[in-house]
């Protein structure tokens, strides 16, 4: 069964980042694989999506209850669809200039050619879904710093006469 953990430290606030995994209608613009979204409630706190994703010849949807802890935490519960069982978190621990996610997954297939078909790139597909938010982040708060620098001041223009 395909089990994907994974500590990344990235240069936004945790809440930032809480918005921008919590944009669930906005995930086929930018993950890859989603195909759709549709969202079935959300409050503040809770979340029913409805995910399609689509691999090759294959297309499924399933819907999944989101608790929302902002900024600290989202926690994903599946509640129908093609899988056996889906596990997701994302946690979103503040750290100087930054926050580090800690991101787990989790799930089985029932069907037997679709487990086997994502078993062989379960590990990169994540790893580009993950590398997917990050190039969201950028794109929406801004491209980071590298770690460790600051922003360089511009001189002011010298005044005209002096």
């Amino acid at each position: 069964m395909p089990t994907h953990a994974q500590l990344k430290f990235l240069p936004y606030r945790p809440d930032q980042l809480f918005d921008l995994v919590a944009d669930v209608g906005r995930y086929p613009e930018f993950l890859p694989w989603c195909v759709g979204a549709r969202i079935r409630h959300r409050d503040e706190r809770l979340l029913i999506a409805e995910l399609m994703i689509g691999f090759k010849v294959f297309r499924e949807r399933f819907t999944s209850h989101v608790t929302l802890d902002r900024p600290h935490a989202i926690h994903v519960r599946y509640l129908d669809g093609p899988f056996r069982y889906l596990n997701n978190h994302w946690r979103f621990e503040p750290r100087d200039g930054g926050t580090m996610i800690d991101f787990y997954v989790d799930f089985e297939f029932r069907s037997r050619v679709l487990q086997a078909a994502i078993g062989v790139v379960f590990n990169e597909a994540v790893r580009l879904m993950v590398a997917a938010f990050e190039r969201r982040a950028a794109k929406i708060y801004g491209a980071p710093l590298p770690r460790g620098t600051a922003p360089v001041a511009t001189p002011p223009l010298p005044t005209p006469g002096t």
